[in-house]
């Protein structure tokens, strides 16, 4: 299974769970819900924060929170 950490710019896929308990109810609160689909924008200049698309809006994530979002291609 693949994370967002692991997505390229532009990719796209269906987010399928998480591995975080915790982290989940933060992501999840900011429109990260199972089911929906999201976009790897691009990634800052030393490789972390990362942006994506999710839920109408974009989104920056450090990758430890991004690696914790499992994804359906």
């Amino acid at each position: 299974m693949k994370n967002v950490a692991e997505m390229r710019p532009g990719e796209q896929g269906i987010i399928s769970g998480f591995t975080d308990d915790q982290l989940s109810v933060k992501l999840m609160e900011m429109g990260c819900l199972p089911g929906s689909a999201i976009r790897f924008n691009f990634t800052a200049a030393f490789g972390d924060p990362v942006c994506i698309s999710v839920s109408g809006y974009e989104l920056s994530l450090r990758l430890e929170e991004a690696a914790t979002i499992s994804i359906i291609n």
